[in-house]
């Protein structure tokens, strides 16, 4: 295990124990919990991006206040549901973002998962072309997106404006290094392939959108030991990267247990149910004594088989909260899979 970050939901609202009551509390906090995460020698601060709901929508000022703030912590989304994002000021905005951080941007897009909107990318002016599924769209989002990161030419340009300049426009500014630092949420083992194929890092979570019998972190190991072989096979000039998503909440001290002492006994197996129709299954959560949940991380073989394990953490709790929580991680648990802690 290389890297550890921490994965926000960015939930808010005024429910009963919430530090985050309004979204400028959220907003404000998930800067201050990367600046918290960088002097614990965390090495990523990610957000989750998702629409009509009290989470973080818009990541991109978050990410760009965030890269202000500190100077060393990765920055990025898991993920980006590219049904709703307009490709070209997509490739503005995150290359101004990873301009302003130095390069640090690590941005995970993807299809979509399930929403309170019926038709939300609608709402947004984005529907399929004929013939196109929805994740057909965000597919063909996420193309044209990489392609205008990339420094492909665009748009026509007109020599009258563009100082005699002929052919095609890319758009500006762009930022190098950055086309190789998007990820693809891959929610089953196919889609990990495809994402092999095209060139993306993989980030895969805490569900998989698909289900064979055996234990969560086995499958997951599969769908890694796919994609690598995926990568391996398409000949890309670069390495992949690969990051997993868990749950771990060391039971350090009374606070903890108050907090998630009665969790560990619901959440602590994996759970098997239908999600849009299909058969999926959600991993466990690791919650307990930090030795004996690191013995379990230890033996999680797509922890193992990965480079960057995200942490979801609680972000209603509170910077100082998700602080000792991350801080608790990085002394008692991470150092059993091999991690050390990134000093500036």
């Amino acid at each position: 295990m290389k890297r550890i970050g921490f994965l926000s939901f960015g939930h808010w609202g005024p429910v009963q124990g919430s530090r985050t009551r309004t979204a400028r509390h959220a907003l404000l906090q998930g800067i201050e919990l990367a600046v918290a995460a960088e002097e614990l020698g965390i090495d990523g601060a990610f957000f989750r991006v998702h629409h009509f709901a009290r989470q973080q929508a818009s990541p991109f000022p978050l990410l760009a206040a965030a890269a202000a703030r500190t100077s060393r912590i990765e920055l990025g989304t898991a993920v980006i549901d590219m049904r709703y994002e307009n490709p070209l000021y997509m490739a503005e905005e995150a290359a101004a973002t990873d301009l302003i951080s130095g390069g640090r941007l690590q941005l995970g897009i993807s299809r979509g998962s399930p929403e309170p909107a019926r038709n939300g990318a609608g709402a947004f002016g984005y529907v399929p072309r004929n013939g196109e599924t929805d994740a057909d769209m965000a597919r063909r989002h996420a193309e044209e997106f990489r392609r205008a990161i990339a420094g492909a030419g665009v748009v026509e340009a007109d020599p009258r404006y563009a100082g005699g300049a002929t052919g095609l426009l890319p758009v500006q500014p762009r930022s190098e290094g950055l086309p190789e630092r998007i990820w693809w949420g891959a929610g089953t083992r196919k889609t990990a392939v495809w994402a092999a194929e095209q060139g993306m890092n993989l980030m895969s979570s805490t569900l998989l959108t698909e289900d064979t019998g055996v234990p969560f972190h086995e499958l997951q190991a599969e769908q890694i030991a796919m994609f690598r072989g995926a990568w391996a096979a398409a000949g890309h000039g670069h390495e992949p990267r690969v990051s997993v998503s868990r749950s771990v909440l060391p039971l350090a001290d009374d606070e903890d247990r108050q907090y998630f002492g009665l969790s560990a006994l619901r959440e602590g197996r994996d759970q098997v149910g239908a999600l849009d129709g299909t058969l999926s299954r959600f991993g466990k959560s690791y919650i307990g004594e930090p030795d004996v949940i690191a013995q379990e991380l230890a033996a999680d073989t797509a922890v193992q088989a990965a480079d960057t394990l995200l942490l979801t953490v609680p972000n209603q709790l509170g910077v100082e909260y998700n602080a000792k929580l991350l801080g608790n991680i990085a002394r008692h648990v991470a150092p059993a899979l091999g991690w050390a802690p990134v000093r500036a």
